[in-house]
């Protein structure tokens, strides 16, 4: 059995709103998790149930083949971390990293060689003496997860640890939780709207929308396989475009007809686009990095209007039929109102306009 289970896992406020609907996800031991998805998802109510901070409506949750429905929240086993630190400012950095194991009445020798342990991990081994107010925010979130850790939990949980440091300490923190989840083998569940942070960070990714799972895979899966165009939309910076065709059939070929050009395609969903949408509208998706540039197979010219530079690349702005569209390209010396003949790769998806699902 998997080490961290839910089943038909129900979260409804006032008897009406339903803030997380049939949640059913198992998790293996050792495996880092994130919870992704916009803010009112349910990510977040689905993390504090798991720690006891809200009640469950219906379901179960399962930690090493046990329910924790019903625990305390200190009887789960569980270390969490919040967005707001969460550190006491009265206390040393070694008395909040220790203040858990007093509470365990470990001995005094046990505790300071845990402390030093996990400062040595979390990197503030020369913070000990200081005080949160002598800190960076940086630095206070390391506290965060050395206290988290100190008392070894069988699940260690996220609430958008992050989001409170500027850019350049996210990028560095990401590396640092990557590292101590590899050191430890610890089983976590990382709770975050920020899906640079969901890809670098997890083995998996759940993306939630609306209170239900739209999605579970490595974060492979949820880029270059996206189950809805919910998820094409969500992941990615820029996002996947998208552009309505028809489906047709040309001497035996499958050619999808825009208004503005005729795409020949040949990927993987050909027999279910002849058995059940010849004639049919349906949505191409394009990713802005599988989109060419003045390559030899073009399907229409459009002007690049916008070029915003980021360094290693640039990322075009482009419209097609008045709709726009944005390209990632390494032309980085390409101006701005260049006339630009654009094509496809062969990575494209296929969705439904209908139910907004993968065509497979």
């Amino acid at each position: 059995m998997a080490y961290l289970t839910f089943k038909h896992v129900k979260k409804i406020y006032n008897n009406k709103v339903e803030a997380v609907k049939d949640f059913n996800l198992e998790i293996e031991k050792g495996e880092f998790i994130a919870f992704l998805g916009p803010s009112g998802c349910g990510k977040t109510t689905t993390l504090r149930m798991i720690a006891g901070l809200e009640s469950v409506t219906s379901g179960d949750i399962i930690l090493e083949d046990k329910s924790i429905i019903g625990l305390e929240p200190k009887d789960r086993g569980i270390s969490m971390i919040f967005q707001s630190y969460a550190v006491w400012p009265h206390m040393s950095v070694y008395d909040n990293v220790a203040y858990a194991l007093k509470l365990q009445k470990k001995s005094k020798e046990e505790i300071e060689q845990i402390v030093n342990e996990v400062a040595e991990i979390a990197d503030i081994k020369d913070y000990l003496k200081r005080y949160p107010s002598q800190l960076s925010g940086g630095q206070r979130q390391r506290v965060a997860v050395a206290r988290a850790i100190a008392v070894k939990p069988k699940l260690f949980l996220m609430d958008e640890p992050l989001s409170n440091l500027d850019a350049k300490l996210r990028v560095a923190m990401r590396t640092d939780l990557k590292r101590i989840h590899h050191e430890l083998k610890s089983t976590s569940i990382f709770v975050t709207h920020d899906q640079s942070e969901a890809l670098s960070l997890a083995d998996r990714i759940v993306v939630m929308n609306q209170g239900l799972i739209e999605q579970i895979g490595t974060p492979n899966e949820i880029y270059h396989d996206s189950d809805t165009m919910f998820i094409a939309k969500f992941i990615g910076s820029p996002p996947a475009n998208f552009f309505e065709v028809t489906v047709t059939e040309v001497d035996g070929r499958m050619i999808l007809i825009h208004d503005m050009f005729k795409f020949p395609y040949e990927g993987s969903a050909l027999k279910t686009l002849s058995e059940g949408y010849l004639g049919k509208k349906i949505i191409l998706s394009v990713r802005p990095e599988q989109i060419t540039i003045n390559q030899k197979h073009a399907l229409f010219e459009t002007v690049a209007s916008i070029i915003e530079p980021q360094g290693s690349h640039i990322i075009i702005n482009a419209a097609l039929n008045h709709e726009p569209f944005k390209i990632v390209s390494d032309l980085i010396d390409l101006k701005e109102q260049s006339v630009i003949r654009v094509g496809f790769t062969n990575q494209v998806a296929l969705f439904d306009p209908n139910t907004e699902r993968r065509i497979r």
